[in-house]
């Protein structure tokens, strides 16, 4: 199996995506696939988080085309290198499976609505159409794209996550302890709202971390949020990690928070439980399991919620608190290793270019 995908961006700062995409070409490599990867920004050509077995393309998708592949993986929407995909593969005949990664959830759609508006009539309802299977990574984003009627059929398959080796950790009840949020600074990962919920509930002898990227100057409004409520002692910025800085400050912590707005997926969830942390998230998030395993708590996303939500988390005693880490661990271990994943991706690829309607495969 000869297999092109296709990307935004493998730069870090791009989010769980960038991770996603590069570990799955990773591992279908591993499985003895031919994987090329194609970056629209040529990010694939320097990338730290591909291995060897995947070869790296650049330049023009014409051109990139030339690795004759058997089929296309193509992640995401709405940007022109998109479109371009789905012609590429229209006039070479080469199928094409579209991870859709939440871009048609509402509140995705409301983001710069009318310019996607434009967008969904002029080419990307037909785009995705004309795709011979989408890619969705939990149920809820698979009834999302039921709702649009589009004529592919849809496959659900969650991401992965590699569940690292864990160095000791601090002992329990050090203080102060942490609240860890980590992904890119972005209205839709909900941050105001945690301020707020913050503000309401002042935890003791809690503190909350916040890292990652900026993106459209977003980390401005949120230090603002900080700054009015008061808890410039209690919140502080670290900027991007990534490597050993990014798994200290996951080991160092004791709570994992995503108050997202919404999330496809939310691989930071995946990848705070594989290093036993227990994770607060929000309802608008597709982890039911966290409170069905005993690992974490979901509350509705507004900010009242939200504290109440925090007041119980950070009101659990330490050892309780690792141990619903310890849970968490061991279900994204069983549930979502990325062997299993690729597999279920590799079935999929071969179904499509057998001319097969792809099985509905629901995490």
């Amino acid at each position: 199996m000869r297999l092109l995908i296709t990307a935004t961006s493998l730069r870090p700062a791009y989010g769980g995506p960038a991770y996603s995409v590069s570990a799955l070409a990773n591992t279908l490599a591993a499985a003895g696939a031919r994987v090329g990867l194609w970056a629209a920004d040529d990010s694939a050509a320097d990338s730290g988080l591909l291995d060897d077995r995947v070869e790296r393309l650049a330049g023009p998708l014409k051109v990139v085309a030339g690795f004759a592949p058997d089929a296309i993986h193509d992640n995401g929407l709405w940007l022109p290198h998109n479109h371009r995909v789905a012609e590429l593969s229209r006039e070479r005949g080469m199928p094409r499976v579209v991870s859709t990664r939440g871009m048609l959830e509402p509140w995705a759609m409301a983001h710069k609505a009318w310019k996607k508006q434009a967008a969904w009539r002029l080419y990307q309802r037909r785009d995705l159409d004309r795709a011979a299977a989408l890619h969705a990574t939990a149920a809820p984003e698979a009834e999302t794209l039921a709702r649009h009627r589009l004529a592919a059929p849809v496959a659900c398959i969650p991401n992965g996550v590699a569940i690292p080796a864990l160095a000791p950790r601090p002992p329990a009840g050090a203080t102060p302890r942490t609240a860890l949020f980590l992904g890119r600074i972005y209205p839709v990962k909900g941050l105001p709202m945690l301020i707020d919920a913050w503000a309401r509930v002042r935890p003791s002898p809690w503190r909350l971390v916040i890292a990652g990227p900026d993106e459209t100057g977003h980390r401005r409004v949120v230090e603002a949020a900080v700054a009015a409520a008061g808890l410039g002692g209690d919140v502080s910025f670290v900027g991007p990690v990534e490597g050993e800085a990014k798994t200290a400050l996951l080991r160092a912590a004791d709570l994992f928070v995503a108050p997202s707005h919404q999330e496809s997926f939310g691989l930071a969830i995946a990848e705070a439980l594989a290093h036993a942390l227990p994770v607060l998230t929000t309802t608008a998030v597709p982890w039911p399991a966290l409170e069905d395993r005993g690992c974490g708590w979901r509350a509705a996303p507004e900010p009242a919620a939200l504290a109440q939500a925090l007041r119980s988390a950070t009101a659990i005693e330490p050892d309780a608190l690792r141990a619903m880490g310890e849970a968490g661990r061991a279900y994204v271990a069983t549930e979502f290793g990325w062997s299993g994943v690729a597999a279920r991706f590799l079935e999929l690829y071969e179904r499509v270019v057998a001319g097969r309607t792809p099985a509905k495969a629901v995490a």
